[in-house]
């Protein structure tokens, strides 16, 4: 792929590429929203779901010690989910507000900001998805190899 100058190659948002960014926005800024109200969800549970696994048949044969530590492994997980929930909304909420502000104020400041925003919400999602990736491989051999001991 070539590497070239958009600013000389004629490239412009045009009123149709306004309209679907303002449009992008919108929907960024309710997905967004959406987001922060299930991450808040997930951290409130956070403190609640020990008490509810508490009530499985499994979990009231464990002793004592081993019953508060899984209470802390729980605790740290609910909340880990939130946090890894609440920052590719944060990303996706400031390219909402900073796209519709270029946009309504022609303010090219603003404008880069969104899209430095959108392009931290991909490197987000794409970091997470190597790693998630690499755990499941990391599963599968683990997975294969406990298989093959047992064999």
């Amino acid at each position: 792929m070539e590497n070239s100058d958009l600013l000389n190659n004629d490239l412009q948002i045009t009123p149709l590429s306004q309209r679907f960014l303002y449009e992008a926005a919108k929907w960024a800024k309710f997905l967004s929203i959406i987001g922060f109200i299930f991450s808040g969800i997930l951290a409130i549970a956070a403190f609640f779901a020990p008490a509810l696994y508490s009530k499985l048949p499994a979990f009231s044969e464990l002793s004592p010690s081993l019953k508060a530590s899984m209470n802390i492994i729980i605790i740290i997980c609910y909340l880990g989910f939130a946090i890894l929930l609440f920052f590719p909304c944060l990303f996706l909420n400031k390219f909402s507000l900073k796209m519709t502000s270029a946009l309504s104020d022609i303010h090219q400041e603003n404008f880069e900001m969104a899209f430095k925003n959108l392009k931290s919400l991909f490197k987000f999602y794409g970091i997470f998805t190597i790693v998630m990736l690499s755990v499941y491989v990391l599963v599968f051999i683990f997975g294969m190899l406990g298989t093959a001991m047992r064999g």
